[in-house]
């Protein structure tokens, strides 16, 4: 095909917004720019896909250079999100974002290769180009996905008491459920079964402990809101 004006291909670049909960709030992964541009400010862990690797293979090589976590080990969940191309996203020229959402229970990044901080989605720092309306993206999408999958298993131990899974519930949702209602429209979908441990919390009475019959992502039978 012959252009009738030189073609530039667009900057391809990946990010990565990798929640956790902390104190029973959802947080996200962010780390601090060192170089112009927004030099010091906070941004999601990314940076540039090169010819020769996948999205995914790129995004694996630059958190765990920059954040030190591992996409593929440390998350227990992670989906592509969206493509942002907002053609000024980045002051150095049109960049093209391929950004991937990714969810954790117990992520520890390795300090010795890069400093990352959580955040609360509620509180963040001034952050560089568009990555606040991306987290905003995230947050929103991962809402939408515990309405219609159990991806909700991403933030709890392999067993877990109902109060553990309500409180992640409430933790991405921003707000606070009826527990009656919450158990009693949970487990009339049938993704979890009780087992035969149980586990003190506090000055309580032992819960009895529950685990997902499936460890893999299940559409739900039926939206849960």
């Amino acid at each position: 095909m012959q252009y009738k004006t030189p073609y530039t291909p667009p900057t391809v670049t990946v990010d990565a917004v990798m929640f956790q909960l902390i104190d029973n709030a959802l947080n996200v992964a962010l780390i601090q720019r060192s170089t112009e541009p927004f030099k010091g400010e906070w941004a999601l862990p990314g940076g540039y896909a090169p010819q020769g690797e996948t999205t995914l293979q790129a995004l694996e090589r630059i958190v765990l250079h920059k954040a030190g976590v591992s996409i593929l080990n440390d998350l227990s969940y992670i989906e592509q999100l969206y493509t942002f191309d907002s053609v000024a996203r980045d002051p150095r020229g049109h960049a093209v974002a391929v950004t991937y959402m990714g969810c954790g229970q117990n992520i520890h990044p390795d300090q010795a290769k890069a400093v990352v901080t959580f955040f609360p989605v509620n509180n963040l720092p001034p952050m560089a180009y568009d990555h606040a309306e991306i987290v905003k993206y995230a947050h929103n999408r991962l809402i939408a996905k515990l309405t219609y999958t159990n991806a909700v298993y991403a933030f709890l131990p392999q067993y877990f008491t109902l109060a553990e899974l309500q409180t992640a519930y409430e933790a991405v949702f921003g707000y606070e459920l009826d527990k009656r209602n919450f158990r009693k429209k949970f487990l009339s979908l049938g993704l979890t079964e009780e087992t035969d441990q149980m586990r003190r919390e506090g000055a309580h009475r032992p819960a009895r402990l529950h685990r997902f019959k499936s460890p893999d992502l299940e559409v739900l039978s039926r939206s849960f809101d």
